[in-house]
């Protein structure tokens, strides 16, 4: 049986010859023939006992596909960090110098060192679960029968078998080879499928297209070529997302501001001023501590992990973890038709024979045809189905043609076909697929196939061929012979999905290898917005701006090659969109890959599931505006957290630098900041990080929440200030220092909790009790005796407290008219 690529003119082209094979892999570390038994396994794959003393060699593909990092690596990572480091060394200071009070801020890092930890194992359990529930189980021949094992278990020598959108998981060579065409895309970046003949090498992280066959395992475990690149690819990662990336930039231009603000302070506090030696170490340590927004990093964590095990409920597997970020960002959803807005099944309405065929006969080759392909896809299945083999019919010609060769459908030249002996030793060669592609421009069968595309149902030519199944120009001059009417079934909670995305302003559009006509009627009985403006891909312009342009203007396109497919998301993405790409078939490969955010079903194929970022492991597209929701939820709320994060480090640092330049003691101890960080950050935050949010993400993470921190802080810090400063001309006396701390603890507070009200809004009952809650907490201390002593405040007098709150006031009014502002300007 032999098979030549088509080039995209549909003239064939021949293979790649052995050499250039070879000269190509050898960049990639091609696999090298080792010493293995005879091929007389290739049939009959290895015996148990030889799988045993391989294993025991350590010839085993032990290599593990992890989805999440280890318990040791979650441990270091929420440990060892920068900031814990230096917030260790000064909580070690203060247990020596002051109460214990003053070291309370090194038993909140703790604490939320802790949950973080518990919060990421959460989410490596349902991810662990979850990858051994996507995992894809390869077929291996051993003691003369298939059987599907997990990939960790292959050994060298191991024969596994191939088939349409398989993934080759370890290097190899061909054993076997039926029309096998493979895609080493991923691995070369070249485009055209490869076919491959006994004796060839396969290497791992390629993906078959068309064909089947087998291969011999030759490199398994760490050496073959892929393994490190498919470990590295599905595990569990905080990085390469905008958010993540934010919040590294703020914190390197905290770690600038925070060096030298500290070394002033500490000189001013230590040498210049002549004060008690344990009272000035604790106010030092008091004003470095919370210029550190060491709550900020645990919160994205924290709100991604909880992401992760929320969206694993629903039997969603996250496979790179910024995949609930990038999708809560796409502004375009690229579809596959079949298994997305469809279900993978189809049935057979109509069979029309034409130009006076023997409907009798016509079935015989129906019938025919689905017992020659081993791997059949979801059309010939459906003929399978209607007509299986071995079930006669009266009308029904006689059994026993024999198949002579055969030719799997590939997405590149949408057909398939097959060669027979019929009864009696007369031969034939057929071809199955789309009318459009085997029929000329102009035949009068094409106007009744629209027809019947209008309505949605999809229609599929069987067409006899004048001569070799395997002739150059095979297509050319076939016979039309019975039109095959499929009727699609349509997912029940497509329609629903495809309304989600349209109120959120996402842009759909379907992708589809079938007619153009056909997915718009299909796409039109979901309610998709603009179904009606369809597109042959056959027609699509190759500039890229010219493609674009198409793109935007329609919304469903047919006939799409897999390079098509892939060149469309890059023109969507050459525009500034943010494209989703949703498949579940092996000619969605490429255009997953290259898209921002790959989205796979979990019946898909081995290579899809394999290049998506995110999984849909119950196969339900209506999954995604969950995944969407998550997104958005952990984007918008961790803009609104980190607002009231770096508002502290702002206020803190502007702060030290007033102290330092006024040469006054620092206002406070650090047991003040631990109760207000407590009370208007650290456990609203909390809270605010996990709360329902379905504000559409904004892009510029690190320009936005600092647009609204560094007035927010530069506002507390002054009227905080203020307050220090008159208490300063109002006191007197022993007990004044306390005092003056008193006051400028209120001011503080009460702009601090303004800060939180604006940032809780909208507001809802919970929001409103959280807030209420906090000023509670602080009313508490301030009249409960023993927390006055704890927490070392006492307010003296009214004249001082009440314009405390006067100047918070002000404060407050200014916080409103800034915000306003930034809003109206750089918009919401």
């Amino acid at each position: 049986m032999t098979q030549r690529a088509l080039d995209s003119s549909g003239e064939q082209t021949p293979g790649p010859s052995r050499p250039a094979m070879i000269d190509a892999g050898a960049e990639l570390d091609p696999v090298h023939p080792v010493d293995l038994p005879p091929s007389a396994h290739d049939a009959t794959g290895l015996t148990t006992a030889e799988v045993a003393e391989r294993v025991a060699r350590g010839e085993v593909n032990d290599v593990p596909v992890r989805s999440s990092r280890s318990v040791t690596e979650i441990v270091r990572a929420n440990v060892f960090t920068r900031f814990n480091l230096i917030i260790g060394v000064l909580w070690v200071i203060m247990l020596f110098v002051a109460p214990i009070q003053d070291s309370l801020f090194g038993f909140v890092i703790v604490a939320n060192t802790g949950i973080g930890i518990i919060q990421e194992w959460r989410a490596k359990k349902t991810l662990d679960s979850l990858a051994v529930i996507g995992e894809a189980k390869p077929t291996v021949r051993r003691d003369g029968k298939a059987a599907e094992i997990s990939t960790h278990e292959i050994v060298l020598g191991d024969v596994v078998e191939l088939g349409p959108g398989d993934k080759v998981v370890v290097d190899g060579t061909v054993a076997e080879a039926d029309s096998l065409e493979v895609d080493e895309s991923l691995l070369t970046g070249e485009a055209d499928p490869v076919l491959k003949r006994p004796g060839d090498p396969v290497m791992s992280g390629s993906f078959v297209v068309a064909g089947g066959g087998a291969f011999t395992a030759t490199k398994v475990g760490r050496e073959a070529y892929a393994a490190q690149l498919a470990e590295e690819a599905s595990r569990f990662t905080l990085v390469h997302s905008e958010l993540r990336s934010g919040i590294s930039t703020i914190l390197k231009y905290v770690t600038w501001m925070m060096v030298p603000t500290a070394i002033g302070l500490i000189i001013s506090q230590l040498v210049v001023k002549d004060n008690n030696f344990k009272d000035s170490v604790a106010r030092t340590v008091g004003g470095i501590v919370p210029m550190i927004p060491e709550g900020l990093v645990l919160l994205t964590s924290v709100a991604f992990a909880i992401g992760v095990v929320r969206l694993g409920r629903k039997q969603c597997l996250v496979q790179e973890l910024p995949a609930i970020e990038g999708l809560a960002r796409v502004d375009v959803v690229c579809l596959d038709k079949t298994g997305t807005l469809t279900e993978g099944g189809m049935d057979i309405t109509e069979v029309r024979p034409l130009n006076g065929s023997d409907e009798a006969y016509v079935h015989q080759v129906l019938r025919s045809l689905g017992s020659s392909d081993p791997r059949p896809n979801a059309s010939l299945q459906a003929i399978i189905d209607a007509y299986p083999a071995g079930d006669k019919g009266a009308e029904d010609a006689e059994d026993g043609w024999a198949v002579t060769d055969a030719m799997p459908f590939s997405s590149a030249r949408k057909y398939s076909g097959a060669a027979f002996t019929e009864t009696g030793g007369t031969p034939s060669a057929w071809l199955l697929g789309a009318p459009d592609v085997l029929l000329p421009d102009g035949d009068a069968t094409l106007a009744e196939i629209e027809h019947l595309n209008e309505q949605g149902l999809r229609v599929l030519l069987l067409a006899r061929v004048r001569g070799e199944l395997d002739a150059p120009d095979a297509a050319e001059g076939a016979v039309p012979t019975a039109l095959v009417v499929l009727e699609q079934r349509l997912r029940p909670d497509a329609a629903e999905t495809l309304k989600y995305f349209a109120q959120q302003n996402v842009a759909t559009k379907v992708i589809s290898g079938d007619n153009a006509v056909s997915v718009g009627a299909v796409a039109g009985k979901l309610g998709l917005a603009g179904a009606e403006n369809t597109l042959d891909a056959r027609k699509m312009p190759t500039d890229p701006d010219a493609m674009a342009m198409a793109m935007e203007q329609n919304a469903v396109f047919g006939r799409v090659t897999p390079q098509q497919k892939r060149d469309m998301v890059a023109a969507l993405q050459s525009r500034g969109h943010t494209v989703a790409m949703t498949g579940d078939g092996v000619n969605d490969v490429l255009a997953l890959k290259d898209a921002d955010i790959g989205v796979s079903m979990g019946s898909g194929s081995e290579a899809t599931r394999a290049v998506a970022q995110i999984v849909l492991l119950n196969n339900s597209f209506a999954t995604l505006p969950s995944v969407v929701a998550e997104g958005r939820r952990v984007i918008g709320n961790i803009t609104r957290v980190a607002t009231l994060f770096l508002t502290k480090t702002v206020y803190s640092v502007l702060l030290a630098i007033l102290v330092v330049c006024t040469q006054v003691e620092y206002p406070f101890l650090p047991r003040h900041l631990t109760l207000l960080s407590t009370l208007t950050i650290g456990v609203p935050a909390f809270f605010l990080a996990l709360a329902p949010n379905k504000e559409r993400a904004q892009p510029h993470f690190v320009r936005r929440v600092m647009r609204y921190a560094i007035p927010s802080g530069v506002i507390a810090a002054t009227a905080t200030f203020t307050t220090y400063l008159v208490a300063r001309h109002h006191y007197a006396g022993p007990g004044a220092l306390e005092a003056e701390t008193s006051a400028a603890t209120l001011t503080l507070f009460l702009t601090s909790m303004w800060v939180l009200a604006i940032i809780a809004r909208p507001y809802t009952w919970w929001r409103i009790a959280l807030v209420a809650a906090m000023g509670l907490g602080f009313l508490i201390v301030l009249v409960v005796p023993w927390l006055q002593d704890f927490f070392a405040l006492k307010l003296v007098g009214t004249t001082m407290p009440w314009t405390a709150v006067g100047i918070a006031v002000a404060a407050a009014a200014l916080l409103e008219c800034s915000w306003r502002l930034v809003g109206r300007r750089f918009g919401a």
